[in-house]
């Protein structure tokens, strides 16, 4: 029985190592903070998503796709509140139409079931929604990512593992010796602490870059982190969205904009925007980390990203600093919406990685190295093909050992 290590207590931490532990290897999660899925998986909107968006054959098509049905399963069969959905993603002017129809042909070669509509049959879904046409995007759904991530902790302790919080990964040391195993350190109660593993797994998230340094592993990327702010529609504003609702993406810009998403449990979340955070768990404009802003700031890629999206990274910055401005997005979407119905929601922050050519890494990004595989690019939709991701990563890892063995 190996005993393999997997740092990161997010969905997809927890997804690797219930994988692991449901085939029999003896596992131990090592996570820094005091409670499960502290950061991403437990800041984000729960949307379970269709695979739509992605590139034809990108690990992010294949995974998120399969993902969607595997994650609705396994809520269901775990007690998890689960919904499908289905969302429109809706084009409000007509020099919009050619990007919606370049969407509705991606969901085909994804495998995504979607059709077009007309402004009538949108409306019949969304009575409320603004546009000449829209896509129906069947598949996608909402669920609750934190319990998914309290049912994969619970089936990792069924299988003997164990899920260690308050224990901050250090680093890991490869022996000459593959006879010999590697050595874990981290940190708990102030204090450093060692443990051996045969293998290991990290998942860390908006700190992966360096804990793949940390370990002797080049990640191939450096992580920016980039914050998304949410509202919350007012109790009285709420009946104005049934389902989610989508813009058709900017392509010059990278991320989706700011879009209408009901909750698993009520109401209804608005945004996210994305602006780059002055730290890596920066959720508000004042958390300020300086060793994170200087490493950012020392990485060519962010200048190169900024200079290529100075208007659109305007608008994001504007829209984050005026409750006004966020209101006039949503209301492009569903008319009526106004800054008054806005209510302020938690924040998340994105682990993106990026390239040193200032391009983002579009697709999930694993790194390996001696018995041990590193997540380093792991942005939505890996919360929907966490499952699917950790098939991968055990693969991948199972590859790199018995290189390793031989």
């Amino acid at each position: 029985m190996a005993h393999v290590v997997v740092v990161g207590s997010g969905i997809v931490g927890l997804a690797t190592a219930a994988r692991l532990a449901g085939r029999g290897d003896r596992v131990t999660v090592l996570e820094k903070e005091p409670e499960l899925a502290a950061h991403q998986t437990g800041r984000n909107s729960g949307v379970i998503h269709s695979g739509l968006y992605y590139p034809p054959g990108s690990l992010k098509a294949t995974l998120g796709t399969a993902g969607a049905a595997s994650m609705t399963a396994f809520a269901a069969e775990h007690g998890v509140a689960v919904r499908t959905t289905g969302k429109l993603v809706v084009a409000v002017t007509p020099d919009e139409l050619p990007r919606l129809t370049v969407l509705a042909e991606r969901a085909a070669a994804n495998g995504v079931p979607a059709r077009l509509v007309s402004a009538a049959e949108a409306r019949e879904i969304e009575p409320e929604v603004a546009c000449v046409a829209a896509l129906h995007v069947e598949s996608t759904g909402i669920v609750d990512y934190p319990a998914v991530c309290r049912a994969l902790a619970r089936a990792v302790q069924d299988a003997g593992g164990e899920v260690l919080l308050g224990r901050a990964f250090v680093s890991a040391r490869s022996p000459s010796d593959a006879s010999q195993p590697l050595r874990v350190t981290f940190v708990q109660d102030g204090e450093p602490r060692e443990t051996a593993a045969d293998s290991l797994v990290v998942c860390g998230g908006l700190h992966a870059d360096r804990l793949a340094r940390a370990c002797g592993v080049e990640p191939g990327a450096r992580i920016v982190p980039f914050r998304g702010e949410y509202f919350e529609l007012a109790p009285e504003a709420a009946g104005l969205v049934n389902g989610l609702v989508y813009p058709v993406p900017d392509p010059r810009f990278p991320f989706l904009g700011v879009h209408l998403t009901t909750m698993v449990h009520g109401g209804v979340h608005a945004g996210p925007n994305a602006v780059w955070a002055l730290a890596r768990e920066g959720y508000r404009w004042r958390d300020v980390d300086v060793r994170d802003v200087a490493d950012a700031l020392c990485w060519p890629g962010l200048w190169r990203l900024g200079a290529r999206n100075v208007a659109p990274g305007t608008r994001e910055v504007a829209r984050s600093m005026s409750r006004s401005l966020f209101a006039k997005s949503l209301s492009r979407l569903v008319p009526g919406i106004s800054r008054n119905d806005l209510v302020p929601s938690p924040s998340g922050v994105r682990a993106q990685a990026l390239g040193r050519d200032g391009r983002l890494v579009d697709d999930f990004l694993l790194a390996s190295g001696p018995r041990q595989v590193h997540v380093i690019n792991a942005p939505s939709p890996a919360a929907t093909a966490a499952l699917e991701i950790a098939a991968h990563v055990v693969d991948v890892l199972d590859r790199v050992t018995e290189r390793t063995a031989a």
